[in-house]
């Protein structure tokens, strides 16, 4: 297994794409369960995902595979219909094979006791299988002989077409000799003989079971090739433990003899794609990058390491214009500024290495909606936009865990009861949408639905009851405020507890975490129309646009996300307002924070010092405050750093950078000032 430890990342990432396709594909099967594209898709990627499973030698999960595959060889050869208790087995199917998967990233061995669910594969293939079939393997393989040996229309044109093309097309009996250990491994070293001068258009016994050794001494395949038939014999004869080869050459007139068309099921039009699956197995396994069209797979570490050099460039760049400044050369100053340009332009595309489209976390919200809506039996519609905007994947890793849980808000909370939902008007099935859009440094996603709303008096009522807010000023909330306690710690207004929510682990939760990611989310509803909830999320978190400040002899930077504008203030303009120093700003009134007390910043002058206050205004979703500083410096790209592992939770700091003069400067995080 050595050698196939060295394969285990790239066996992961395309594991975690089948299933992906997987479970597309089977809940697009659900809305069209007569539409055969798509089991033939599904065939094909549960069928690479066990071959890549064999290869590596975790049986359970090919074991799993191959059960599927023999169901999905009865649907796509119209001898089983797809219904409730088919999908229900394969969607049970589905996540035994995520968990294993994930079991194999773990550092598992990918091992499941799957018995009940093969069981049910098993059943359902036994009870419609066609006269003949033996339980548990797939119709064709219990097919009479001589209807195995025919070839169906696709395989036919194929043939035909390549004879017209100038190949030459042979029917081969390769046998084994008895002695044999492994006769598996001598069929696959045939195939991949054949498959270097030419294709395998069919093989009887399918290669399904030619790969599980459901075959005695002999297989049959029809090959088209530019080699002459000796050239093929004696080909497959150079591999050992082959006893003999029986070569037929197969002319357009046979080919083309009407009604010879295919009844053996597992050895259909996939052929020639299981053919080719099990090569570009064999190619991926010899390099760890997997080059596909104009893109390439690179690890993740790499991209990481990248980055952490391009800031340590970044760093030294500032300090190269600050030092070209300094010494005032022309030469110097001009060389410096086009290595400015230069390192910006490489800045932007190593952020968009990191760039990730938020479809890899979208991708999983149509299996996990069904499920629920099954469960809370609702019925629901999730439409979703805006899959391919892109953001950092730091935030992509991050961001999964706060949207699931908007999502089951809005399908348990917001989504009202079917016949609550026809007696109000609306039709029975729901609607939620999950949108997700760009605008500046910012990514936008939207999760609304068109359910109840949120009731203000309830929330109000709950609010008080936890202690959240008096009665007093529960009056004089606006809705917009009301709705914000909503994200009040253990806030909750389910009446029952379910498995969906109600647990007291409620949008506390998804708002710090969201609000870690250096965003903020707020909430819009109308009663009886719906709910929609605005999660706003930087670009990226790596390297920010921040402005520079100075209390007393520190340096401070402000994010210019957080930022509305910067101002002068006159010291007369400051009022007293229940014992709060607050502004008038553009029509609002807005408290006025003593940044260098707050942070107590040593050998700063006081507000009462200055005749004119340099003043910042930052702001928190429609929340702002104005912060008072010494000095503004300059706006200047920072590089972020953590504070390690010893400095944690401290007030209202979030991180560190290097300036270009060596000095460390603190990052302010704006949203602890503003009360």
């Amino acid at each position: 297994m050595e050698s196939n430890n060295q394969y285990l990342t790239l066996f992961i990432d395309e594991a975690k794409e089948h299933l992906q396709a997987l479970n597309d594909n089977m809940l697009e099967l659900e809305n069209r369960p007569s539409d055969l594209d798509i089991v033939q898709a599904i065939f094909r990627s549960a069928h690479t995902l066990k071959g890549m499973a064999a290869t590596m030698g975790f049986e359970d999960l090919a074991n799993l595979t191959h059960q599927m595959e023999n169901v999905l060889d009865l649907v796509r050869n119209k001898k089983l219909l797809m219904n409730e208790q088919i999908f229900d087995a394969m969607f049970k199917s589905l996540d035994a094979l995520d968990a294993m998967v994930n079991d194999i990233t773990e550092g598992g061995s990918g091992k499941l006791d799957v018995r009940a669910i093969v069981d049910i594969l098993q059943s359902i293939a036994v009870g419609k299988a066609p006269t003949g079939g033996q339980p548990g393997s797939s119709a064709g393989s219990a097919a009479p002989a001589s209807a195995a040996e025919e070839l169906d229309q696709y395989q036919r044109s194929i043939i035909e077409h390549s004879l017209q093309s100038g190949f030459a097309a042979y029917r081969l009996t390769v046998t084994i000799r008895s002695d044999c250990v492994m006769k598996a491994a001598r069929a696959y070293m045939v195939f991949d003989a054949l498959e270097r001068y030419g294709d395998v258009v069919k093989s009887s016994p399918p290669v399904p079971d030619i790969e599980q050794e459901k075959f005695d001494r002999s297989f049959t395949v029809h090959y088209i090739t530019k080699l002459d038939g000796d050239e093929v014999r004696n080909m497959i004869l150079d591999i050992s433990e082959i006893e003999s080869v029986d070569l037929a050459r197969v002319d357009l007139q046979q080919v083309s003899q009407s009604g010879r068309i295919a009844s053996d099921s597992a050895a259909s039009a996939n052929v020639v794609q299981s053919s080719a699956d099990r090569k570009s197995q064999t190619e991926g396994a010899q390099a760890k990058q997997q080059v596909s069209g104009r893109t390439i797979r690179v690890d993740l570490e790499r991209l990481d390491t990248l980055m952490n050099l391009f800031s340590e460039l970044l760093i030294d760049r500032v300090r190269l214009e600050q030092l070209a400044s300094e010494i005032g050369r022309q030469d110097l100053t001009e060389t410096v500024e086009h290595m400015a340009r230069i390192s910006s332009n490489l800045q932007n595309i190593v952020l968009k290495l990191r760039m990730m489209p938020v479809e890899t976390v979208f991708n999983r919200f149509p299996r996990m909606i069904r499920d629920l809506a099954k469960n809370l039996n609702k019925k629901v519609e999730l439409i979703i936009t805006g899959a391919d905007t892109e953001l950092d994947r730091t935030v992509i890793d991050e961001i999964g865990d706060p949207l699931v849980h908007l999502l089951r808000n809005a399908l348990d909370h917001g989504l009202e009861e079917t016949a609550e939902r026809l007696k109000a008007g609306k039709p029975e099935t729901g609607k939620i949408y999950l949108r997700a859009y760009q605008s500046g440094n910012h990514v936008f996603i939207e999760i609304e639905d068109d359910g109840r709303g949120v009731q203000r008096d309830k929330v109000l009522k709950k609010a008080i009851q936890n202690g959240i807010v008096n009665s007093e000023d529960a009056d004089r909330l606006s809705d917009k405020e009301v709705y914000q306690l909503l994200f009040a710690s253990g806030f909750s207004t389910a009446e029952v507890v379910s498995d969906i929510s109600g647990r007291g682990v409620g949008l506390d939760v998804v708002r710090e975490k969201i609000t870690a990611l250096g965003g903020h989310v707020d909430i819009d509803s109308r009663l009886g129309e719906g709910t929609k909830f605005t999660v706003q999320l930087p670009l990226t978190l790596s390297i920010i646009t921040a402005m520079l400040i100075r209390l007393g002899e520190e340096k401070y930077a402000i994010p210019i996300s957080s930022i509305v504008e910067t101002s002068l203030v006159a010291r007369d303009d400051v009022r007293l307002v229940h014992g709060m120093k607050m502004i008038h700003f553009r029509d609002h009134i807005i408290p006025l924070v003593d940044l260098a007390k707050a942070l107590d910043v040593p050998n700063c002058s006081g507000i009462e010092d200055q005749a004119e206050l340099n003043v910042v205004i930052v702001h928190k979703g429609e929340k702002m405050a104005a912060l008072v500083v010494d000095e503004f410096i300059s706006q200047q790209e920072i590089v972020l750093k953590t504070l390690g592992d010893y400095l944690t939770k401290v007030f209202a700091v979030s991180g560190a950078t290097i300036l270009g003069d060596g000095q460390v400067a603190l990052i302010l995080d704006t949203n602890v000032l503003i009360k």
